[in-house]
Parts: C-alpha cells; structure tokens; sequence
C-alpha cells in the first residue's frame, strides 16, 4: 500500500475531514492512492444505512436531503451527503454544486457533503459513486444520503446502491404515469409527494397509492420474489413537514429486512462493484500506448462499416487474452 494512500485513510477513519475530501477526489479521479485507501478501508465499511434518493426534476431532492440533513443531525446522528450531479462539458466537473445549496451545515463535523461529476454515467450516479460511499461507510458516518443527477426517469441504478432507495415526486407534474412506465417506482422502498403545501399533493399521493396497488399484487403464480409495494408519503421539504414521518419510514424499511442490507442485495451491490472495477481496467488496458494502435484501428474500422461492433469488441479482448498468456 502507498504510504499517500495509507495516510488517507488514517486520516478518514480518524475523522480528518480534509483527508477525506482528499480522499474521495483520488477516488473519483481512479487514482492508484485511492486503490491504495480502498484496500485497507473497504473491510471497515458495510454499517452505515445507505439510502437514495431520486426522482424527476423539479421535485426538490436537494431541499429534501437538506431537510433530512437538519432532523437527522438533531436525532444525534452523522450523515454524509454524496450529490451527483451533471458534468461540465469543459472540464468534467460538477455542475450546480450541492455543497452550496446546503452550504448551513458546512461547519458541522458530523455532515459531510460531497458533489461528484456524473462524467457521462447512466443512471443517475457517477461510476464511483460505490467506492466513494464505501470511504465514508467506513468513516463512521451512520446514514449516507446518494442523490442522483435528477436528470429524467431512468435512474434505476441508485436501487442497487442503496438500501433504501427513496422516488420523489411533485404534485400535478404527470410525473407518477412516466414513472411506472419508466420503472422507477418499481425500484422504490419509499415513494415521497414533495412539496406537500401545493394544490393537489394529496391527491397525487392518493393516486400513486392506487398505481400502486393495483401494479402489485399480493400474491405471485410462481417463486418470483413479490412487487414492491412501497410506502407513499407526503413532506414539504421548505417547512421540514412530514421529514419525521419520512426518517421513521426509513428506520421501519431497514428494521423490515426488506431492504438493501440483506445478503442478496449486498452480492448484488458487491458485483456491480467489482464489474465496475473489471470495465474500468479493460479500458485502461485498451488505451495503454502499447495497445492503442489496435484499439484505434479497429475503432476505425467500426466507424468506416467494415468491421461491426461485436466483431470489433471479440477481436480486442482476443487480443488482451494472446498477451496475457
């Protein structure tokens, strides 16, 4: 291990905060300091409730973590904050900044918040959105809030990360109809109406209870696991309204065995991890000076139609196979 790499970490697991910031910025960059911290911290992770939060613009996902920030902080409880949003197309780096719009808890030692560039990931979170919650996990921190970029309905991902992953939802939008079509709600623990003072909040949550049961059934046919059928609940997130109501929700989730802690929900966490690792370092292989006329000639030839994509993924990976023999 790298004596950098051994110094963040002790720093992270003794409370550094600029460890930690340092830290997390190696990880997101892919640095081998970061590998290095991972290593000796990854087994000093897996206590922290990890909950998502999603859902479409305009819904109010960031003052709704900034809400849950302010009641957890007052149960006596740290929380970390992971807010991914969408990329600079110049520089690659966050855009909108999280950090400022919950910018009053800045100074309390026991909240960390972090805004991560998506770079181009689908899904709503950046591709090492899993590591970077692992370094905080083992940090100590109890609850780690994932906020997803909130760039539209296909943020799924956040389900496989989370073991509470929570769908918002504002009233009169239309929003709940593309959800089920999307999927989204099939992936939700907790669905939250936000911003309950508006005209039609109630209705909407009444709505979305009715899609709801109606999508999940009781009862299967066969030995698939049962639908969803998450809890909806209504918070204004201006007013701090329904958040209590919302983080006892979440501690009867996570109390349930239902959620993401249980074993098969860790494998499938731990897989997407480590496939995530494996993608990472065949593109590293691939674009290494040694390979890189390989992979560009046969990028050329994908781009000119004389050699199709599959054939072209086939004959790279044939090649990683004849050098690693």
């Amino acid at each position: 291990m790298s004596a950098r790499g051994t110094e963040l970490a002790s720093g992270a697991l003794d409370g550094d905060r600029l460890a930690l910031a340092r830290l997390l910025t190696a990880v997101e960059n892919r640095t081998p300091v970061a590998e290095a911290a991972l290593r000796e911290l990854y087994p000093k992770a897996g206590r922290a409730h990890l909950v998502g939060i999603t859902g479409p613009p305009g819904s109010g996902k960031s003052t709704l973590v900034a809400a849950l920030i302010a009641a957890i902080r007052e149960a006596g409880r740290s929380v970390a904050v992971i807010a991914v949003d969408p990329s600079s197309p110049i520089t690659g780096g966050a855009l909108l900044g999280d950090r400022v719009r919950m910018q009053a808890h800045a100074g309390d030692p026991d909240v960390f918040i972090r805004s991560m560039a998506a770079r181009g990931h689908a899904g709503g979170l950046a591709s090492t959105t899993g590591a970077a919650a692992a370094v905080l996990d083992a940090a100590g921190f109890d609850l780690i809030l994932l906020e997803t970029v909130g760039t539209g309905q296909s943020e799924v991902e956040v389900a496989a990360a989370a073991d509470t992953t929570v769908v918002l939802e504002a009233p009169e939008m239309g929003d709940e109809v593309q959800a089920i079509k999307a999927g989204l709600l099939e992936v939700a623990d907790l669905v939250v109406v936000n911003k309950g003072d508006r005209p039609g909040a109630l209705r909407t949550a009444g709505q979305l209870r009715a899609m709801l049961s109606a999508a999940a059934p009781r009862t299967t046919s066969d030995d698939r696991p049962r639908p969803k059928r998450p809890e909806v609940l209504v918070t204004t997130a201006t007013t701090g309204e329904g958040v209590p109501a919302l983080i006892a929700a979440l501690e009867r989730h996570r109390a349930s065995g239902a959620s993401g802690a249980t074993p098969a929900a860790r494998l499938a966490r731990a897989q997407a991890l480590v496939w995530a690792i494996v993608g990472d370092r065949l593109r590293e292989r691939l674009h290494d000076t040694r390979r890189r006329a390989g992979t560009d000639a046969a990028l050329r030839e994908v781009a000119e139609h004389r050699l199709d994509p599959y054939a072209a993924a086939d004959r790279l990976i044939a090649e990683l196979d004849r050098q690693a023999q």
